[in-house]
């Protein structure tokens, strides 16, 4: 046996030893394309819009504190004036 013909059959022993891990590996990368990746890309678009939305969410709290904060002033000032009128 020549050593062309040697590497050549050694070629195709590694060939048909690594068919089922390629095959394999292209059953993963086609998971992964047409599994996976959307259903990340539907994580990623809800996680998103459920951040914006409590963003605003945080702001519209900050301003109902901070009228709250008013009003427990005022409210603490009207107390005071009527116990002084009692």
């Amino acid at each position: 046996m020549t050593d062309n013909e040697l590497l050549l059959a050694m070629s195709d022993m590694l060939d048909k030893k690594l068919k089922p891990v390629n095959d394999r590996l292209k059953k993963i990368e086609l998971t992964q394309e047409n599994d996976i990746l959307p259903r990340l890309q539907n994580i990623e678009a809800c996680y998103t819009s459920t951040y914006k939305r409590y963003q605003t969410g945080i702001e519209q709290i900050e301003a109902m504190q901070a009228d709250i904060d008013v009003i427990k002033s005022v409210i603490r000032e009207h107390s005071e004036k009527l116990q002084k009128l009692a």
